[in-house]
C-alpha cells in the first residue's frame, strides 16, 4: 500500500516546476494521492496538474471566496478531504527604517491572514482527520536583518498553527508546520544570480548544503501521512542552520 494512497491532498502554490508546491505533488502523486493544485494563475498551473493526474483550481490566498471554493472543488471532485498544504509565499525584504504600510499589509495578508483562512475553510471539509500543513521559514526561526515583514508574519502563524492542533484535534486533524531553509525554488531563484549568496548560507549550515525543494517534499510526505503521529510543531528543514544564524549583507555580498 503506498503511503498515501486514495488520500485526497489540496496544494496551494503549484504553479511553477521549481516550486515546494510542484515537487510536492510529484512526490504525492508517487504515494498514490489524489490531487488538487492551486495557484492564481490557471496557465502554468494546469500543464503541472496534469502531468501528476490532478486537477488545477485558480486560488487567491487574499480571497477567502477562493479559499472556501477551492477545498469545495476538491470535495466535488474526490469525495473528500484529507491533506491541505500551503506553499503560498510573497518576498517582503525591506529593513524597519524603510517599511511601508503596503509592505506590511501584503505580507500580513497572504502570509498571516491567508492562512488562518486557509485552515478555517480546509479544516471544515475534512471530516474524518486529516492534516494541515503551513510553511514556515528559517527565517522566522532566527533574526535575519532586513526581513521584520516577512519574518514577524510567518512567526506569527507557527503561533497560529499552533493554537489550531489544539482546536482541530479533538477531530483527528493533526496542524502542522514546515520551516524549510535557504532553498532554490521559483521565488529565491533571483538570490542565485549572486554565486557569493548561496556560498554564505552554507557556509552556515551545519550539514553542508542548501536545502533543495524534494527535501520539503519529503518532510510534507511524512507530516500527510498517517504515520506521523504529530501536531502542533514547526517541522525545521534547514540541515541546522537554525542553530546559527542567517549571514549578514556584507558576507552575502562578498562570500
Amino acid at each position: 500500500m503506498k503511503r498515501l494512497q486514495d488520500k485526497v491532498v489540496v496544494i496551494l502554490g503549484a504553479s511553477d516546476e521549481r516550486s515546494m508546491g510542484a515537487a510536492t505533488a510529484r512526490r504525492f502523486a508517487k504515494e498514490g494521492a489524489k490531487l488538487v493544485l492551486a495557484a492564481r494563475s490557471l496557465d502554468k498551473l494546469k500543464p503541472i496538474a496534469e502531468s501528476v493526474g490532478g486537477i488545477a483550481v485558480a486560488c487567491d490566498i487574499t480571497k477567502e471566496e477562493d479559499i472556501a471554493n477551492l477545498a469545495d472543488a476538491a470535495v466535488k471532485q474526490f469525495g473528500s478531504l484529507d491533506v491541505a498544504i500551503n506553499y503560498s509565499g510573497v518576498n517582503s525584504a525591506s529593513p524597519i527604517a524603510d517599511l511601508t504600510r503596503e509592505i506590511l499589509q501584503e505580507a500580513c495578508d497572504v502570509h498571516f491572514i491567508g492562512s488562518a483562512l486557509f485552515f478555517k475553510h480546509m479544516g471544515a471539509r475534512m471530516s474524518d482527520g486529516g492534516a494541515m500543513l503551513t510553511t514556515s521559514s528559517l527565517t522566522a526561526l532566527v533574526a535575519p536583518v532586513g526581513l521584520a515583514a516577512y519574518a514577524g508574519t510567518k512567526r506569527g502563524v507557527d503561533q497560529m498553527m499552533r493554537i489550531a492542533a489544539i482546536e482541530y484535534g479533538a477531530r483527528g486533524i493533526r496542524v502542522n508546520s514546515i520551516a524549510p531553509g535557504f532553498t532554490l525554488s521559483a521565488m529565491t531563484e533571483g538570490y542565485f544570480e549572486y554565486p557569493s549568496i548561496p556560498r554564505s548560507f552554507i557556509k552556515e549550515i551545519p550539514l553542508g548544503r542548501l536545502v533543495t525543494v524534494e527535501d520539503i517534499a519529503n518532510a510534507a510526505l511524512w507530516l500527510a501521512s498517517d504515520e506521523a503521529f504529530i501536531t502542533g510543531q514547526i517541522v525545521d528543514i534547514t540541515g541546522g542552520q537554525s542553530l546559527r544564524r542567517t549571514p549578514t549583507e556584507e558576507e552575502m555580498m562578498s562570500a
